[in-house]
């Protein structure tokens, strides 16, 4: 019996990032996805591929839409679903405020179930297929997450948050209880199936020296585990990382001196960095999270993407809720292309679709495991719908070319151009259901 699925429509990927290189993606209007035991066989054009397939192998017909890689968010808190979209007048008062009382609930486990099933339905219905996720400092909130993207089995990176002072007390671990939950947690969770660890150091305010030093040496000890933190997000916090290690060159170098800095490591925002800072992530593999919404919402400030695109750091888009406003990777792009115009740079929408699919698997190290459709790998994919709303359908019949389609769709989209979403092959969402 066997085990082919083909799917016909448009097939969009990427090889390469179109910034840097002539030729970075594969277009195929009407083309076909082949599909064998939850990997890609071959992507391709219908007419050159379809005379391969057995005979009895059922074609799944989305002819009028696009299919391109799941999308992948590099930056995101599962357990501020509950508080998107709250007001606050800057990022630390609303961590006060809003985001630390929010997740002192996630010490029962049947609450956090039950967000973790809703937060998962939302990536799906978004488009989303991989994630680097926060959790809470309670262990419970780590394995409901785990249990909902397995139960679907998506690839997903997550970690308990390690946080042992500047916050409540009902959310305090220690340096000694954060690395040993961490290490118990690895061993519950890394590489089985699909779900991979992330050491979760909050940032640098939140953990004493010792918790960072055992969050280093964890990363040493587990180096494929990811790191993942936040950094130079704004002004104010920067200020105060400052007081707090006034030895340090920057508020990068805080988590370099710790061996943090990595390949597998992914830092949100990255905002109030130096050319020093940047030129020593792209030595040392570390990853940008770059988060519009969330940058635009708290008032952090503009990306620079010049100055990072000049030190060839490797660069992702993620939606950080709940500081950001959306789960749809497309508002997020649309806020991204505006960030960047105005701070100078022009930023196609290849390339912006380039981010959040090869870019986050790149980011993240997966490279040939997700983020295209490369022989091999993992076949998780999202079926987008040019024409899902009124406006969109009257401005992409009006396109003349692949990169103004995909701009409207990046301006004008959002959960409702998503048809379906696949994980390994199989179908995890369908818009209507």
């Amino acid at each position: 019996m066997t085990t082919l699925k083909a799917f016909r429509a448009s097939i969009l990927h990427f090889t390469a990032d179109p910034a840097f290189h002539a030729n970075a993606h594969r277009w195929h209007e009407d083309g076909l996805l082949v599909i064998n035991e939850g990997r890609v066989q071959a992507a391709g054009d219908y007419a050159r591929l379809k005379d391969t397939l057995p005979p009895e192998t059922q074609v799944r017909d989305y002819r009028g839409k696009i299919i391109m890689p799941g999308f992948i968010d590099t930056h995101i808190h599962y357990p501020q679903t509950d508080m998107i979209a709250s007001p606050a007048p800057g990022l630390l008062p609303w961590l006060d405020t809003y985001t630390f009382p929010t997740e002192r609930q996630f010490n029962d486990p049947a609450h956090a179930g039950e967000v973790a099933d809703f937060f998962v339905k939302e990536l799906l219905r978004c488009g989303t297929t991989t994630a680097m996720v926060y959790c809470t400092v309670h262990p419970e909130s780590v394995d409901a997450f785990f249990g909902a993207a397995e139960a679907r089995n998506l690839r997903m990176a997550a970690g308990k948050v390690m946080m042992d002072r500047h916050c409540p007390e009902f959310l305090q671990d220690t340096a000694e209880t954060g690395a040993r939950e961490s290490e118990e947690l690895i061993h519950r969770w890394h590489n089985k199936g699909r779900n991979m660890y992330a050491l979760t150091p909050r940032f640098a305010p939140t953990s004493t020296e010792a918790q960072m030093h055992m969050c280093g040496e964890l990363a040493r000890a587990y180096p494929d585990t990811y790191v993942q933190t936040h950094v130079a997000e704004n002004t104010d916090e920067v200020a105060w990382v400052k007081s707090l290690f006034p030895d340090a060159r920057s508020y990068l170098d805080v988590y370099d001196k710790y061996g943090l800095l990595r390949p597998r490591s992914m830092y949100a925002h990255c905002i109030w960095l130096d050319n020093e800072d940047r030129s020593r992530m792209a030595a040392t593999g570390a990853a940008v999270s770059m988060c519009a919404t969330s940058n635009l919402f708290l008032g952090s400030g503009l990306f620079d993407f010049a100055a990072a695109d000049k030190q060839n750091v490797s660069l992702s888009l993620a939606t950080d809720v709940g500081g950001g406003t959306s789960f749809s990777m497309l508002q997020t792009m649309n806020e991204t292309y505006k960030v960047a115009r105005m701070g100078g740079t022009y930023l196609p929408a290849l390339r912006m679709f380039y981010m959040v699919t090869l870019g986050g698997a790149r980011s993240m190290q997966l490279d040939g495991t997700v983020g295209n459709f490369v022989a091999g790998a993992e076949a998780d994919f999202v079926v987008v719908d040019p024409k899902a709303t009124p406006l969109l359908e009257r401005r992409t019949t009006r396109c003349d070319s692949l990169e103004e389609l995909l701009f409207a769709l990046a301006l004008l989209g959002d959960d409702r151009a998503i048809a379906a979403t696949y994980a390994a092959g199989a179908q995890v969402h369908q818009r209507g259901e």
